[in-house]
C-alpha cells in the first residue's frame, strides 16, 4: 500500500514538473548562461571544431570523450572552482541532499583536465605513454554569465600525460600547437594570438624569498591583476595573505616583468632579486631559478620555431591549485576586453596511482567564448544554413518516390541533397531552397498527358542558369556547392 502511494506521489510530482516545463518552454523563456546557437551560428561553431580537430590530429593527438559527471571528491581537487560546481540530485532526493557528503555526490564536470586525470588512472593499462589526447566537449560552471562567458560551454583541450615523468620539451610544443590551431582560425576573422607564459616555481621561489608563506593565496590574488588592478591586488595580498606593503609591492614588480628572450628574462629577474635581498645561494632562489630556466627555454625555443608566438609574462599566475610548473594564458591582438581565450599549464601531482604519478601539461580553449567573439565581433557567418547543395522539387505527392530516387543517387555520389517537404507551387519550393541557402533546385522529368518527357533539369537559383541534367553524372560548381564560413 505504501509503495503504491509513493509511486502515486512521485508520478504526480513528475506530472507537475513536466507541466511547468512545458509552460516554461511555451513562453519562450531563455536561461541565462546556457547558449543555443541558431543553425547558421552552429555552422560557424562546427567549422571551428573541425579546424581544431584537424590541427590536433596533424600533431598526433588522439581524441577521447569522458562522462559528463564526476564524484565530488574528484571535482574538489581544483580548489577555488569548487564553489562553481553543479551537483546532481534526483527529484525524490530534493531536500535531503545534506544526508550525503559532497565528496560522495555526483557533479557536472567544470573542465576537462580533472576528468582526464581520472580517465588516465582508470585506463592506464590500456594507454600508451606519453598519452597525447585532444578532447572537445561541454562543461558546466555556476559563475555569473556575461557576454562571451557562459554556464554551459564547450572547451577544446590538448594534453600530454606521462607515466612517472614527462620531458620539458612538451611545455614548448603544446603552446605552439595551440598557436597553429588559432592561426588556422584567422581566416574566419580571429586576430593574431600570442601565448603569455610564466612558471609557478619561479613565482613561488620569489615569494618565499620575500618571506611569504601563503603561496597559493598570493597566486590567486595575482591572477586577478588584469581584472581589478594593482592597488586592489596589493590590498588583498595584505588582507588575505599576510603581506606587508613592501612585500605586496615586490610581488607586483615581479608581475610587471616581461621579456622577449631568455637572457633578458634572467637579467631582469636577477636584478629584481638583488633589489629585494633574495640571495642567489638561498633555497628560494634555487627554486625560482628552476622555473626561470624552464621559462627561458620555452621562450627561446618557441621563438626559433614561430617568432613572437610565446612571450614571458610574469603576471600570469593561473589561480588554480594543481599547476606546478609552466602556466599559460593566450590573448588576441586588439581584443583586450575578451581576456584570455586559451589557458593551461604543467601539473605533476593531479593524477597518481599508488607510487606512480602521471604528470601532464595541457592547454584549453574556451571554444564557446571564441565562437561568440567570432560571431558578434569578427562578423563570421555561414554562407548558407543548410549543408545541402541541391533541393529536389516534387511536382505532386505521387511523384515523391521519383524525387527520393534522384536524391539517393546524388547522395551516393557525395552531393548533399534534400527533397522538397511538400508538393507546393514551384515558386514556394524555390523560395524554401533560397531561405536555406540551397543553391540548386532539381526539376525531375515531367510531361503533360500525350507529350514527351522533357528530361531532368537543374537550376542555379543564384545565377538563374537552368540546364539539362542527369543525376548519374551531373556535378555542381564546387565553389557554389560548398558550405563555408566567411567574414
Amino acid at each position: 500500500m505504501s509503495g503504491n502511494a509513493s509511486h502515486t506521489d512521485n508520478s504526480a510530482c513528475f506530472d507537475a514538473t513536466l507541466t511547468y516545463y512545458i509552460d516554461f518552454v511555451a513562453k519562450g523563456a531563455s536561461i541565462s548562461g546556457f547558449p543555443e546557437w541558431l543553425p547558421s551560428e552552429r555552422v560557424v561553431e562546427q567549422r571551428v571544431i573541425d579546424t581544431l580537430r584537424k590541427v590536433f590530429e596533424l600533431n598526433g593527438f588522439i581524441g577521447i570523450e569522458t562522462r559528463a559527471v564526476e564524484t565530488g571528491a574528484s571535482l574538489l581537487k581544483k580548489g577555488e572552482t569548487s564553489k562553481e560546481i553543479y551537483l546532481l540530485s534526483r527529484l525524490q532526493e530534493v531536500g535531503h541532499e545534506s544526508d550525503t557528503p559532497i565528496e560522495d555526490r555526483l557533479g557536472l564536470h567544470f573542465d576537462l583536465t580533472v576528468p582526464l586525470s581520472r580517465y588516465v588512472v582508470e585506463h592506464s593499462g590500456a594507454l600508451t605513454f606519453p598519452f597525447k589526447r585532444w578532447q572537445i566537449q561541454k562543461v558546466w560552471r555556476g559563475e555569473r554569465p556575461q557576454e562571451g562567458r557562459f554556464r554551459e560551454f564547450v572547451q577544446a583541450d590538448i594534453d600530454v600525460i606521462g607515466a612517472g615523468d614527462l620531458p620539458d620539451h612538451y611545455e614548448v610544443e603544446l603552446p605552439l600547437v595551440m598557436v597553429s590551431a588559432l592561426e588556422e582560425l584567422r581566416a574566419y576573422g580571429l586576430p593574431k594570438a600570442t601565448v603569455h607564459a610564466n612558471n609557478r616555481k619561479l613565482s613561488e621561489g620569489f615569494y618565499r624569498g620575500l618571506g611569504l608563506t601563503d603561496i597559493e593565496g598570493v597566486l590567486r590574488e595575482i591572477d586577478k591583476l588584469d581584472k581589478i588592478g594593482a592597488d586592489e591586488v596589493a590590498r588583498l595580498l595584505s588582507e588575505t595573505c599576510g603581506a606587508t606593503e613592501a612585500q605586496a609591492r615586490a610581488c607586483l614588480e615581479l608581475a610587471e616583468l616581461t621579456a622577449s628572450d631568455g637572457a633578458e628574462l634572467a637579467a631582469k629577474f636577477d636584478a629584481l632579486c638583488e633589489a629585494h635581498g633574495i640571495a642567489e645561494d638561498s633555497e628560494a632562489y634555487e627554486l625560482a631559478r628552476q622555473g626561470l630556466d624552464t621559462l627561458a627555454m620555452i621562450v627561446d625555443e618557441a621563438a626559433a620555431i614561430r617568432p613572437g608566438s610565446v612571450i614571458a609574462d610574469l603576471k600570469i599566475a593561473r589561480g588554480l591549485d594543481y599547476y606546478t610548473g609552466s602556466v599559460y594564458e593566450t590573448f588576441l591582438d586588439g581584443a583586450a576586453s575578451l581576456g584570455s581565450i586559451c589557458s593551461g599549464g604543467r601539473y605533476d601531482n593531479l593524477a597518481s596511482q599508488g607510487n606512480r604519478k602521471y604528470p601532464g601539461v595541457g592547454l584549453s580553449i574556451g571554444l564557446s567564448r571564441l565562437v561568440s567573439y567570432m560571431l558578434h565581433t569578427a562578423g563570421a557567418h555561414a554562407n548558407r544554413v543548410s549543408p545541402a547543395a541541391v533541393l529536389v522539387a516534387v511536382w505532386n505527392e505521387e511523384d515523391r518516390p521519383t524525387a527520393n530516387r534522384i536524391a539517393a543517387q546524388l547522395r551516393a555520389r557525395g552531393i548533399a541533397t534534400d527533397v522538397a517537404p511538400t508538393a507546393a507551387k514551384l515558386g514556394k519550393q524555390i523560395k524554401y531552397a533560397d531561405k536555406l541557402g540551397i543553391p540548386y533546385v532539381w526539376f525531375p522529368a515531367s510531361a503533360a498527358e500525350g507529350e514527351e518527357s522533357t528530361g531532368d533539369e537543374v537550376k542555379n537559383i543564384v545565377t538563374g542558369e537552368q540546364v539539362a541534367a542527369d543525376c548519374t553524372s551531373w556535378e555542381p560548381d564546387t565553389v557554389v556547392a560548398q558550405q563555408t564560413v566567411e567574414i
